[in-house]
């Protein structure tokens, strides 16, 4: 292990932008030793074994953290999507650089930023390197063209902006070559690709959603898949959708990948994904989700569409309280009568003013014998409780619903039981008004 005292990084699951970031960054930081995540996308391996010899990368379990007190991270904003590093989160002593052209959901709190709305990150870092007059190799300039391609579907996505067709330029002033280009933007398309693809054009259907023609569709696989992005894309220019989201479930583990692509400018798909977890582009993006139900992810992502994809406000702002709560040693008989006398789904269980679990209508449901109605909530109600903070906003809590598939949040200040916010709370959020929605459907 390498005691660096400073170090280049990005996300997970390597695109060619964060690769041609990095490999930019370099230049601009040429004291800086590069360091790669082990999860990369597989165009970019590809690239990577033909080409090691001119580009020196670094593993995460290469570089002592405690050593690092420099950190330029490219092409993402989170903390959660840094493969070995974060535990950085919370030492004072560091000075952070950030470069990236997503705007949302950021908190990775750097000392100095270039953050802009652009199509590829590396537009940005291309930028720079024009104004500090630093040369390119022809390599160089190959490679920051394809993650500049990749990201901005070779300038046609709709966030692509006029520095990035600038910088695209400047890239085959200095040599960019167009077929190496194309080699590596060209995924492969091979047997297994095919069987998922053949698999959702019969499985998968469209519909309209808020004025787009839409499909969700799950599937699951029998193991790692590389290239899925390619079959979901194929899937939306075959049925010439607005959008397609595929929920990809696998047998081996316990893991659930959503992928969606967009050709709407209207539609911003990487926003819905930051709202699961994930990240991407108005016109693609991505999200990992663990111990999920993909039927719950579904009807998020359609909730997601319909409504107006942002979260701006906190926990604090839509929260209900004060908050109607229970007892543990009142029967669960007390408990069926409350749930359904006030229209609740579920309730928090107080003791001596402790949250100490929640009681649902699913736990009451799961009782067969009438006379376990008697027994008290404290034997049935669900210890193991989810709870939120109030300066948390409503993304966070909707991947929390999504990921433990649950209708509600104890919302708590310091362990006190301050207020609760539900799954109706959230998507009214995110979407227009239940009764909105109503009259749109009338």
């Amino acid at each position: 292990m390498d005691n660096f005292n400073s170090i280049i990084t990005t996300h997970r699951n390597t695109d060619f932008d964060a690769l041609a970031s990095v490999v930019a960054a370099n230049l601009l930081y040429p004291d800086a030793k590069p360091v790669l995540p082990r999860n990369l996308n597989v165009n970019v391996k590809a690239f990577l074994s033909l080409h090691k010899e001119l580009f020196r990368m670094y593993a995460p379990n290469e570089i002592d953290p405690d050593a690092v007190k420099h950190l330029v991270v490219v092409d993402i904003n989170r903390w959660g999507r840094l493969e070995g590093f974060k535990g950085l989160a919370n030492r004072d002593d560091l000075e952070i650089i950030l470069w990236d052209h997503h705007l949302s959901n950021t908190d990775i709190d750097a000392d100095w930023k270039c953050q802009e709305a652009m199509g590829a990150t590396i537009s940005l870092l291309v930028r720079q390197l024009k104004t500090q007059k630093i040369s390119l190799t022809p390599m160089q300039a190959t490679l920051f063209l394809i993650g500049l391609y990749e990201d901005t579907g070779q300038l046609t996505f709709a966030g692509t902006k006029s520095d990035d067709a600038r910088a695209a330029a400047y890239l085959l002033d200095n040599g960019a070559d167009l077929g190496v280009l194309s080699s590596f933007l060209r995924p492969g398309y091979g047997a297994a690709h095919k069987d998922v693809l053949f698999e959702i054009l019969e499985k998968a259907s469209s519909t309209s959603l808020n004025g787009y023609n839409v499909s969700i569709f799950q599937i699951v696989i029998g193991g790692h898949i590389d290239g899925l992005a390619m079959v979901v894309r194929m899937f939306r220019e075959l049925l010439n959708l607005d959008a397609a989201f595929g929920i990809f479930s696998s047998q081996q583990n316990n893991k659930c990948m959503v992928i969606g692509r967009s050709d709407h400018e209207g539609l911003n798909v990487g926003s819905i994904m930051r709202s699961l977890g994930g990240g991407g582009h108005p016109g693609a993006g991505s999200a990992m989700l663990k111990a999920v139900n993909p039927d719950a992810v579904a009807s998020m992502i359609q909730e997601l569409i319909q409504g107006n994809q942002e979260a701006s406000v906190q926990i604090s702002d839509m929260m209900s309280s004060p908050v109607y709560t229970i007892r543990p040693d009142i029967s669960m008989q007390k408990a069926k009568t409350i749930l359904d006398k006030e229209g609740y789904t579920g309730l928090p269980v107080i003791d001596d003013k402790t949250l100490i679990g929640v009681i649902s209508k699913r736990d009451i449901r799961k009782i067969k014998n009438p006379r376990r109605l008697n027994a008290p909530v404290k034997g049935f109600m669900s210890r193991r409780v989810r709870t939120i903070s109030p300066d948390k906003n409503p993304s966070q809590a909707a991947r929390l619903m999504v990921k433990y598939d649950i209708g509600r949040l104890p919302v708590l200040d310091e362990d006190k039981l301050i207020g609760i916010i539900t799954r109706s709370d959230v998507m009214k959020h995110f979407y227009h008004s239940l009764q909105e929605r109503g009259h749109q459907n009338a």
